[in-house]
């Protein structure tokens, strides 16, 4: 998933929107379809593999943005009789659609992920499957990966179970429609369990020593021949789907230690010299962070509606580019093992029609529940999959970079010469005249390059923006 957010609206965004397309070009972006490749999608779509359990009655409901069509999720809560909750969380079946070896297989490990841009996304699979017969659009009957986990009176998962089945999904919801109905106290109790059971998971994430970053939706809004930078702060109602995800996520890494073959997402602790950075950042941003507050903790204070902390947050999730996947197998212990912001083993399961690892990691569980030998076709392909994410997850982060460094230089185009307010953030070791300066309005990030005294790491200084080209993507500083 992309490290920022970004869609585009407003119609005279056509300069920026040429220079996405030319982006994609460059970075030879796979965005249509080989023939051969939707002809099999075509017949996929007519005859998935089925199974045989019917799970239809179960009154699903996904929560996703409205203009969603691809649903890898949807869920149903509910109360326990002796106490504590059951979590049924259906996930988009795609193995029901993908003949391991085939066209469709090749192009999603050609593929790997959907590659976001701020004018549309570059989908894994043809939109047949992928926005109709594997997505789980409402009151359409889908093969899914079915979970069921029943939790304690504090959230804690109890008992896991996965198995194929035939889903109906009642409703498709939206994270404003579910936060206003929880808010005024309309929403039924399936949707109105979201909150308790989202709120028990967040407690217990703080107790592992977890974080989860709010990361608000950067939007690029077109107008009068400029362009404008905004931000969709998230509500509540995201962070508690989210763990649901999540708490299925460590259910599958736990299944699959379990079973003794898998594939973990993973994520080393961040390096001193990263959150020395975000310090740097904070300071920029006027943000108050004493020495003694750990970085978790000030993270959850933070409140992504207000300019400054938006922008830090953007900046927070740089400590997850170490992130990677983990393959072990015949039982041994994999190395490493747990993901640093989760604190616990965890795994890509629940967004399949978007990532490619997500397909293996399910066939892994079932197998683990089942207590039978994996696919032969998922165990073969476990060994190339971390290069193959890895690939991917480089193509997704240098396009990510790209978008954002086009849209700041639209954003910017107009006031070349004119001096802003910035604090050093970065030096080069080996080049003191050079580094990275953080803006405080707008909250842009940008190279700086000093001609004569060396840049004061750390420090706050007024900066010349020296040039700004939406066509080269560039944006440079020079003190002022």
């Amino acid at each position: 998933m992309p490290r920022r957010h970004m869609h585009m609206t407003g119609a005279e965004g056509a300069a920026l929107r040429a220079a996405l397309r030319a982006l994609r070009t460059k970075l030879d972006v796979p965005e249509e379809f080989p023939a051969e490749v939707l002809a099999e999608a075509e017949r996929a779509a007519r005859e998935p593999r089925l199974p045989d359990t019917d799970a239809t009655d179960l009154p699903l409901f996904t929560v996703d943005p409205p203009a969603s069509r691809d649903l890898d999720q949807a869920m149903h809560l509910a109360r326990r009789p002796a106490g504590g909750f059951r979590v049924h969380y259906a996930i988009a079946d795609v193995a029901a659609f993908v003949t391991p070896g085939g066209a469709l297989d090749t192009e999603a490990h050609r593929r790997v992920t959907t590659l976001y841009f701020p004018d549309g996304k570059v989908p894994l699979h043809p939109a047949v499957l992928s926005e109709d017969a594997a997505s789980l659009l409402p009151d359409r009957t889908r093969p899914a990966l079915l979970w069921r986990l029943d939790l304690d009176a504090e959230g804690r998962v109890e008992t896991t179970d996965v198995r194929r089945a035939l889903v109906r999904s009642r409703a498709k919801l939206d994270y404003d429609g579910v936060q206003k109905a929880i808010d005024t106290g309309t929403a039924e109790e399936p949707v109105a369990l979201l909150q308790d059971i989202g709120r028990l998971r967040e407690a217990l994430e703080v107790e592992r020593g977890g974080i989860s970053l709010n990361v608000p939706e950067q939007e690029v809004v077109a107008h009068d021949g400029s362009y404008s930078l905004a931000y969709r702060a998230p509500l509540p109602a995201d962070g508690w789907n989210a763990q649901i995800s999540l708490m299925t996520g460590i259910a599958a890494a736990d299944l699959m230690l379990a079973a003794g073959t898998g594939i973990l997402r993973t994520l080393p602790q961040a390096p001193d010299g990263a959150v020395g950075r975000l310090r740097r950042a904070a300071k920029a941003l006027r943000i108050d962070w004493p020495h003694h507050v750990p970085y978790a903790e000030l993270v959850r204070s933070l409140d992504p509606h207000r300019p400054a902390h938006a922008a830090f947050l953007q900046e927070c999730t740089a400590l997850l580019r170490g992130a990677g996947y983990t393959v072990f197998t015949g039982g041994e212990t994999p190395d490493p093992a747990i993901h640093a912001a989760v604190a616990a083993p965890y795994a890509h399961c629940t967004a399949p029609l978007r990532r490619l690892a997500d397909r293996y990691a399910g066939e892994l569980c079932l197998a683990a529940v089942a207590g039978a030998e994996p696919p032969r076709w998922a165990v073969a392909a476990l060994d190339a999959l971390p290069k193959e994410m890895a690939d991917g997850a480089r193509l997704a982060n240098g396009a990510e970079r790209e978008c954002v460094d086009l849209v700041e230089a639209a954003l910017l185009k107009d006031r070349v010469g004119e001096t802003f307010e910035a604090t050093v953030i970065e030096v080069k070791d080996r080049e003191p005249l050079e580094g990275t300066v953080h803006l405080e309005d707008p909250a842009v990030v940008g190279r700086v390059v000093s001609t004569a005294l060396e840049l004061p790491l750390g420090e706050r200084i007024r900066v010349r923006l020296a040039e700004a080209d939406p066509g080269t993507a560039k944006v440079l500083f020079a003190p002022a």
